[in-house]
């Protein structure tokens, strides 16, 4: 049973929630606090799984609190609730807030997100992977995109298609900007898994605030470095898997899934780089010792990767599930019954053939890597098209190498 706890300076908004959500009486366990130190101490004094927080409160808003339940109970799924009148509000919630849901809150879309955030976790069970992941605001973007976006947002003619150049060069900025697009409190009819599509939706001027506001963007400053382990390698090699993922033909509605799902693959790397350097140091070095993938290396420390750990922070910001997906088994397409070209299938080809085509040269030298099994390319029925996108892949490495050179 999921405990819940709802923040609210109005009572009676949450006496209208309760009486619609007795569908959930039998998986969900309720508290209300009328304010942020109230809820502050309901959670030293009992665990929540969730909480969820106006945005707009007096003494402690939303943000404040949120901040604070990051800091202390990192673990604790956060969610913040406001009007579309109280953007600022909002947008100060977005480093701290995992979704964000439009108020009146609407039942139904409390329970998606409450489902979609707790999905994996639910799974994996792992206490050390939720306090690393939930105490994640942000994932470190590379100075260069950064002031390239600033640079880009200073001009109102600027085309979307130039944003999104940009923004699809960064692991970071696109899985940021698809966050708040997939929350409720855009109202969109659908999951957005297009990054044009999702900085059209946003708009410009909520770009520049979201940009502007304090701590969205995070632009990476080595404090601890990780021996053998290159930030920029990791974009770059994901813009490349991306590339070849949308070579593979497949259904529209799987093609930008797999799409959004092979920039963010590597998500989990930058993460555990920041959060955790030293288990991830370890792994590096156990994979460089046993000769194994470094997936592998991570999986014999504590029994998960960094693929698990990306899309545990993914489902906690409300990307659609098939990306979440295809990220989580991306290493292991075999977990999954279904042998259709899918999101998992397209991520996990496109990641071996761009590791066969490395657009940098690995820091600390090559590592093993994970090969496309015969007997794999056999259960999909893909076997001839594989020499076709491995020339694809070998080709679109030397255009981003061009490009990577050009732009040091």
């Amino acid at each position: 049973m999921k405990r819940i706890l709802f923040v609210d300076d109005e009572p009676h908004a949450f006496d209208e929630l309760q009486v619609t959500l007795d569908s959930q009486s039998q998986d969900w366990e309720v508290a209300y606090a009328p304010d942020g130190e109230t809820a502050l101490m309901l959670l030293d004094a009992t665990p929540f799984d969730v909480i969820v927080s106006d945005a707009y409160m007096p003494k402690m808003d939303g943000a404040d609190l949120l901040k604070s339940v990051r800091d202390r109970f990192p673990s604790v799924v956060r969610i913040v609730l406001a009007n579309q009148s109280e953007l600022e509000s909002a947008l100060r919630a977005v480093p701290v807030a995992h979704q964000f849901l439009l108020k009146p809150c609407d039942p139904d879309m409390l329970r998606v997100a409450v489902e979609r955030a707790t999905s994996l976790s639910d799974v994996l069970n792992n206490k050390l992977l939720a306090n690393i992941v939930g105490s994640v605001q942000d994932v470190p973007v590379l100075p260069r995109i950064y002031l390239d976006l600033r640079h880009a947002l200073t001009d109102p003619d600027v085309p979307i298609k130039s944003i999104v150049r940009i923004v699809e060069k960064d692991v970071g900025i696109s899985a940021k900007i698809l966050q708040p697009v997939n929350s409720a409190f855009f109202g969109l009819p659908r999951e957005i898994t297009s990054l044009q599509t999702a900085v059209s939706y946003m708009g410009m001027q909520l770009l520049q605030n979201l940009e502007l506001s304090a701590e969205v963007f995070h632009v990476f400053e080595i404090t601890k470095p990780v021996k053998g382990f290159s930030f920029e390698e990791v974009h770059v090699h994901s813009q490349l898997v991306a590339k070849i993922a949308g070579r593979i033909p497949a259904p529209a509605a799987i093609h930008g899934a797999a799409i959004i799902a092979a920039l963010l693959h590597d998500v989990g790397k930058l993460v555990l780089a920041t959060r955790s350097p030293d288990h991830f140091a370890r792994a590096l070095r156990g994979a460089r010792e046993d000769r194994v993938p470094v997936y592998a290396a991570e999986e014999a420390l504590i029994g998960i990767s960094h693929a698990e750990v990306g899309a545990y922070l993914l489902s906690l910001w409300g990307l659609p599930s098939p990306v979440v997906e295809a990220v989580a088994h991306h290493h292991h397409p075999e977990r999954l019954p279904d042998d259709s070209l899918d999101a998992v299938a397209i991520v996990h080809i496109a990641n071996a053939l761009a590791n066969e085509h490395p657009v940098t040269p690995p820091i600390g030298g090559p590592l093993p890597y994970q090969f496309i099994s015969g007997a794999y390319v056999d259960r999909l029925g893909i076997a001839e098209h594989i020499a076709d996108w491995q020339e694809f892949a070998e080709a679109s490495a030397n255009e981003l190498r061009s490009s990577f050179t050009r732009a040091r």
